[in-house]
């Protein structure tokens, strides 16, 4: 109930017996995620964007990672769909925002003129307050607002599409860059282009991998990078 929850409205989820047998580990480590934001256990690793033409360094990916003293570094599969399901992804989700942008801004402050980009779930999209969410880590770390991208997927800005075209919209008036993230991966239509600010789109990397063999691939992406 609570995943179909979060998941919005108008789905469903099917429940299996292996459930119950999953309850007593999810609820310990749900216990420990409650914990880890006021223990500082989550940290930020920096996957670095370069350019294909001369290999420069023009920003950073910002990866959260849950290093608890107990199970060790937990991977983000084993731990973000639970927070999306309890809420939890919100309080998270901003504190992975204010860091990365202070982060952004210290690169800037050393001489290196980095932007950052930031994963935004499904459930911190659907904040009414993420606009403000937002202007606050900005504003507290000084950073500019073009240098911060915002990363969706196509899966959250086909639901709920009147709210998502009015807080792209405004993000995108702020300055923000708005990236679709795994593109090729989601809905068919392309429509959605036409209709939100996107300024980059990701190819999800189902497609990259064997770039070098696969013609099908290569041609993918070629219509890709020329659609964008």
């Amino acid at each position: 109930m609570y995943h179909a929850k979060a998941e919005g409205r108008n789905t469903h989820e099917f429940y299996t017996p292996d459930m119950n047998a999953q309850a007593p580990g999810r609820l310990d480590v749900e216990a420990q995620l409650r914990r880890a934001l006021e223990r500082q256990e989550f940290v930020l690793h920096y996957q670095p964007r370069v350019t294909v033409k001369g290999e420069k360094i023009v920003g950073a990916e910002a990866l959260l990672r849950w290093r608890n003293p107990e199970l060790g570094m937990v991977p983000p599969a084993d731990f973000i769909p639970l927070a999306e399901e309890n809420g939890l992804i919100v309080p998270i989700g901003e504190w992975v925002l204010a860091s990365a942008c202070m982060q952004a801004k210290t690169w800037q402050r050393d001489g290196r003129s980095l932007a950052v980009a930031v994963n935004l779930s499904p459930r911190q999209f659907r904040q009414r307050d993420l606009i403000e969410t937002v202007q606050r880590a900005l504003a507290a770390s000084g950073l500019a607002p073009r240098c911060l991208e915002l990363e969706i997927t196509e899966s959250m800005i086909m639901h709920h599409s009147e709210q998502t075209i009015a807080t792209l919209r405004r993000l995108h008036d702020m300055g923000v860059k708005l990236s679709v993230d795994d593109f090729g991966t989601g809905y068919s239509s392309l429509s959605y282009l036409k209709r939100f600010p996107v300024h980059t789109l990701k190819v999800d990397k189902s497609f990259v991998r064997e770039i070098h063999e696969s013609a099908d691939d290569a041609a993918i992406v070629r219509a890709v990078i020329a659609l964008a």
